[in-house]
């Protein structure tokens, strides 16, 4: 059930959509063309508001949006029009465009992971309009989106630590569809093997200067995916209301999104060997698992002019998210013939997640240099209400002949519990604070910017008791932790000729820190080792990123390369010296990534676009405890990673276009001693997209195919828990047909 402020929230998500029955009247009053439009033009209009492409540039947190050449960072933003000719069922697969990610879901959860720069970031810290713990979580609709924005590297100081401890690696933003012109488009879509979408997207301005805008787009998708009886449901609506009056802006944003995936195949947890992946469609999920979500999310927008160099802006946004989780799990325990076992658990859960930003942003100039001030704070608060039920019984599954079994069988009443199931309540609250201030100077014509900046963060989290224990009772609080830390940065930008730019950057992550157990398992089957500092909550954790690199624009092509270093320290185990045969818990050891990242869009040739690039990294683990697996490669990043898009406007036949995409990851460690590890792997995709007239409407008609070759591959052994790989998904065929109404 919904609580009070989620269907308050919808009510007003309806009201939203109920003001675009108003939109016919208010068309009405735009001006007339001047003169009508022949049919070549209404074609070439329509192939180039259809062409995919990257943006050099975004949201760069505190900074305001930039183009990427006056940052000394790497940016970029994948557009619209990407998201309507990919037909993509989740985050991930937007994501799958960039060369410096690679897609997982986290341990036993649908949930997606995104892999940068060898660190994760776990959708709980996916930003929305520059907000966290707003976006929903484990899975998210991207058709709500007009970008998806790609910071590469830690990002403590631009947008504040995020809740969940993510964004050491890099961060990715949303920023929701708004009305920058006028639009009436109805698509109709298919993915094989049996799921069918429809979707509206209806924009306006109006008022005498076109001051107000009202955007309203919904989508449904429901059918099997290819994965052999894998079921996916996604239901969005998604509204926003702007008013641009001069020194005065402001922006309403409200979204509803329900998701389903039922059926849905999980990671394979080895211990020994990697098996051979089974066919790239099979499916070693049982039927009863399934996820489903339910988010009312939005944000309100202030902006306002106090003069023509000084602006004051605030966010506002909130989000009340419900799921309820049925999972299936494989551990394999023979790799030649496929046998092992399968569990299973339900976690039900509620969120009920708040943020705000606010700030002034100064412009001044004098004796030759420039300055440009940030100052403001934020500040953002969680709560997690779930509960748990590991179901006790297991079952014989087996990898390539997989067998069914009912859930009876592994709820059988003897599993671990905790909190309450029926109405879960608070496991956890957390709040984190901010307060920031930057000053980029420039010299020589703004051809150098030189920027620094501090953010004092204040990060508080309490836990409460699942169950009751001695004199605790189930929902008391149990653990309590608040901790100030400043993460500076510091980056220069130079410009020696038009369209290049080169940059250096010292920027520093920030993650809450962990909590030491009081016991650990003797992995010899003896009695539990007592941990000394049992209880103790760490201090937060500062990661420290050095970053050099260089941008290079001409015309309508960009290219970007980037070095970088990111130390993080791990949190582990050694021996106590001070307490023989026990252990104490503390930031021991050291995860070191360097790598290369390069970069490239545009249109090298007329009607040729392309967008690529590659990463290479080399992540290393140091200083660990006993120099037990020193030196070795951290698991489940690859060694490079490359990709390539392509579309071809044919000159011969100008209404159609061809597409492909090459993805390529290379080797990676499964497990921490380097034993294991999986081979690399090349998937390649191919699609067409032809536009024709009805009347003097353009319809967009798409068709596309990934893996086209049906590939069956280990994509990734990306985990935070024991040594699991992720498979692959199979040959995927999409149609769809947009008609945008004129």
């Amino acid at each position: 059930m919904m609580n009070i402020k989620t269907k308050a929230a919808l009510r007003a998500t309806i009201a939203v959509v109920a003001l675009s029955a108003a939109m016919p009247a208010l068309a009405q009053q735009q001006p007339a063309q001047s003169e009508p439009r022949d049919d070549e033009s209404i074609i070439v209009t329509a192939q180039r508001n259809n062409q995919t492409e990257v943006r050099a540039g975004g949201s760069v947190g505190i900074f305001g949006d930039k183009p990427a050449e006056d940052v000394p960072f790497s940016i970029r933003s994948y557009g619209e029009s990407l998201i309507l000719n990919q037909q993509p069922d989740s985050l991930g697969e937007v994501l799958e465009n960039d060369p410096t990610i690679r897609t997982t879901i986290g341990f036993g959860i649908a949930g997606e992971v995104f892999v940068i720069r060898g660190f994760a970031l776990s959708s709980d810290d996916v930003g929305f309009d520059g907000l966290y713990g707003i976006t929903p979580r484990q899975l998210v609709a991207p058709e709500l989106f007009s970008s998806v924005q790609v910071i590469n590297g830690a990002s403590a100081f631009i947008n504040g630590a995020a809740p969940s401890g993510g964004g050491i690696g890099g961060s990715v933003n949303l920023i929701p569809k708004s009305a920058t012109r006028d639009l009436s488009r109805i698509t109709l879509g298919y993915v094989s093997d049996a799921q069918f979408a429809g979707a509206f997207d209806v924009a306006r301005r109006f008022g005498s200067g076109g001051e107000w805008g009202v955007r309203i787009n919904g989508s449904a998708r429901r059918g099997d995916i290819a994965i052999d009886d894998e079921f996916h449901s996604s239901y969005v609506l998604g509204g926003t209301v702007d008013y641009d009056g001069g020194p005065f802006r402001a922006s309403l944003n409200l979204n509803y999104q329900r998701l389903r995936q039922a059926n849905w195949r999980p990671k394979v947890a080895v211990s020994t060997a990697i098996p051979r992946a089974p066919g790239a469609s099979v499916n070693y999920a049982q039927p009863w698992s399934a996820i489903e979500t339910e988010d009312v999310f939005g944000a309100l927008s202030l902006e306002y002019d106090v003069a023509e160099n000084a602006l004051l802006y605030a966010k506002f946004g909130a989000r009340d998210g419900r799921e309820d989780q049925t999972t299936s799990s494989f551990t394999l325990l023979n790799p030649v013939t496929g046998d092992g076992t399968g569990g299973g658990s339900f976690v039900p859960r509620t969120d009920n997640n708040e943020a705000f930003i606010a700030g002034m942003r100064v412009k001044l100039e004098g004796a030759g240099i420039s300055h440009e001030i940030n100052f403001g704070g934020s500040a953002s608060w969680q709560v997690n209400r779930n509960a748990y039920n590991f179901f006790g019984g297991s079952f014989a599954n087996n990898l390539y002949d997989p067998v069914r079994v009912p859930l009876s069988a592994v709820d059988t009443g003897g599993g671990f519990l905790g909190g309450d199931l029926d109405d879960p309540f608070p496991i956890s609250r957390s709040r984190v604070a901010s307060a920031f201030a930057s000053d980029t100077l420039g010299f020589w014509n703004d051809r150098i910017l030189l920027t620094g900046g501090l953010r004092l963060q204040q990060i508080q989290t309490k836990g409460y008791a699942y169950n009751s224990f001695g004199t605790v009772q189930a929902g008391d609080q149990t653990s309590g932790y608040r901790e100030d830390a400043v993460t500076p940065v510091v980056g220069v930008v130079v410009k020696p000729a038009e369209g290049l730019s080169l940059y250096a950057n010292r920027i520093e992550g920030l993650e809450p820190g962990a909590t030491a157990p009081t016991v650990v398992a003797d992995a010899g089957g003896g009695p539990d080792i007592i941990v000394t500092n049992g209880g103790q909550i760490l201090p937060p954790y500062a990661s420290v990123q050095y970053e050099i690199g260089g941008k290079l624009s001409f015309g309508r092509f960009n290219a970007a390369l980037a070095l970088f270093q990111i130390d993080r320290p791990n949190s582990d185990y050694r021996v106590d010296p001070n307490n023989a045969g026990q252990l104490i818990f503390g930031p021991f050891g050291e995860q070191r990534n360097r790598g290369i990242e390069f970069t490239l869009d545009g249109e090298p040739v007329e009607g040729l676009r392309v967008i690529g690039g590659l990463a290479i990294n080399d992540p290393e683990l140091r200083r660990t405890p006993g120099a037990v697996n020193q030196g070795n490669d951290a698991p489940g990043i690859p060694e490079w990673t490359a990709n390539a898009n392509v579309e071809w406007d044919l000159p011969f036949l100008p209404a159609l276009t061809l597409t492909g995409r090459v993805v390529h990851t290379g080797e990676q460690a499964a497990n921490a001693t380097n034993t294991l590890e999986l081979s690399s792997w090349t998937r390649f995709d191919v699609g067409a997209r032809y536009v024709a007239l009805v009347g003097e409407s353009p319809l967009t008609l798409r068709f596309g195919v990934d893996n086209v070759a049906n590939k069956r591959y280990w994509a990734s052994a990306f985990s935070s828990f024991g040594t699991q790989i992720l498979q692959g998904g199979p040959r995927t065929f999409k149609l769809s047909a947009s008609i945008d109404l004129q």
